[in-house]
């Protein structure tokens, strides 16, 4: 019983099989390709499947059915070599501007350059060396405890119900991050400064619950962090349901999500469904748009020779547009399969977001198709097409599982994109 359950949960602690006790590994994916996205380049990109890393892990048994664990992950793009992707492209994203029509136009131009600088990095703004993640654990006969920087309760269930396992311009992440297109995060992918309890049992059903300090969230924002799962593995399911909760710095609730969903593996086919609800109405990325204001914008009006009465009213109107702009509120769905042919497998899905913000109404629908040939267990290519439908506000463009899209050029245009690409496991 206790082996069976060591066992179990080294598979959930790692992304990867089970190590042999006492040991250190090495490992990683280096995956590149070439996208062309409508609206955007033609470019090499790195991590369309699967993000490009480096990993170093280990356990050791320390007797009596105690293990201890570690596991170290670095972000690697192949395409410039460095730890920072970009947004595929650099059309601006218009809807956090949205309301501020009082504001100069200027102001209102260095106001999305401020928030979204072209390059700027889309991910892990921090610079972390091991930002995927950065974790040291004990395994015991009833449960393993685990520190660090993990991914949350709430996102693994999502990307087991991904049928495009959370990469290339199929995956579902695609439509929902944040209102309108990638202005936020629509799931915290992971947690900083989180403590998580995992078990794993004979049976196939599991469980996780977590818990951030201040600092924790995947941006480290959040005064706090809650999360939780419950998931069954076993006779072909890999389903479950995850709740993840922030709260923001001054302590008020912040993004909450719910997700349920997951595979069912039956001979050549393997079907997907999925079910995501994010709602917040206190943005923990509000501090900094208006501490961007306060810093940059003064001084630019000023320039345009706007009195200091007229700037306070229309920092106020900046405040009250940001903070509605930066609340979500959305139900998604997402269903489809795989089926294995020969030594590929096809894969195809159909995603909905459906924003309940009634002022926005930025329904988007993603279509997706691909295939994969393996070429070994370790070597695959893959190719992909992915369609998505905006509605009104949406500009949502198809991505990648290392970088996210951008966005369409103009509101309500749809996104398109192809990938081809080339993906290594060792």
């Amino acid at each position: 019983m206790n082996k069976c359950l060591i066992a179990g949960l080294l598979g959930a602690c790692f992304a990867a099989p089970a190590m042999a006790e006492s040991s250190v590994q090495i490992y990683g994916i280096a995956d590149a390709g070439i996208m062309w996205q409508k609206g955007g380049p033609t470019r090499i990109i790195s991590g369309g499947a699967d993000g490009s890393r480096i990993g170093f892990k280990g356990t050791e048994d320390i007797g009596n059915g105690y293990k201890a664990i570690f596991n170290l992950e670095a972000r690697v793009e192949l395409d410039t070599g460095t730890q920072q992707p970009t947004l595929i492209n650099d059309n601006p994203g218009l809807y956090l501007t949205r309301g501020m029509e009082a504001i100069p136009a200027p102001i209102v131009a260095r106001l999305r350059t401020l928030i979204q600088p072209p390059g700027a990095p889309a991910v892990n703004q921090e610079r972390a060396l091991f930002d995927r993640t950065s974790m040291v654990g004990l395994v015991t006969p009833v449960g393993a405890i685990l520190l660090g920087r993990m991914y949350t309760p709430g996102y693994e269930v999502f990307n087991a119900a991904d049928v495009f396992e959370s990469g290339t311009a199929g995956t579902w992440g695609g439509i929902t991050g944040g209102t309108a297109g990638f202005t936020a995060l629509g799931a915290d992918i992971r947690s900083q400064k989180s403590i998580q309890y995992r078990i794993a049992l004979p049976s196939g059903w599991g469980g996780s619950l977590m818990y951030g300090s201040r600092g924790s969230g995947y941006l480290g924002r959040y005064n706090k962090f809650r999360a939780g799962a419950v998931t069954y593995k076993a006779n072909g399911f890999d389903v479950g349901i995850g709740y993840n909760h922030g709260y923001n710095q001054e302590g008020r609730p912040s993004l909450r999500t719910i997700t349920l969903g997951g595979s069912y593996a039956i001979d050549d086919f393997k079907f997907f469904a999925g079910y995501h609800a994010q709602r917040n109405k206190n943005s923990a990325l509000l501090r900094d748009y208006i501490g961007g204001w306060d810093g940059a914008v003064p001084a630019a009006l000023t320039g345009l020779g706007v009195p200091a009465g007229q700037q306070a009213a229309l920092r106020t109107v900046f405040v009250n547009a940001i903070t509605a702009n930066t609340q979500q509120d959305a139900r998604s769905y997402q269903v489809g399969l795989h089926y294995k042919i020969g030594s590929g497998r096809i894969m195809a899905s159909y995603a909905h977001q459906d924003d309940r913000i009634a002022s926005s109404d930025s329904d988007a629908d993603l279509f997706a198709i691909g295939y994969n040939y393996f070429l070994s267990k370790r070597t695959d290519l893959y190719t992909v097409a992915g369609f998505i439908k905006n509605q009104n506000d949406g500009q949502y463009a198809p991505g990648t599982a290392g970088s996210p899209g951008g966005f369409t050029r103009a509101p309500g245009e749809d996104g398109r994109a192809f990938q081809i690409g080339v993906r290594h496991r060792f």
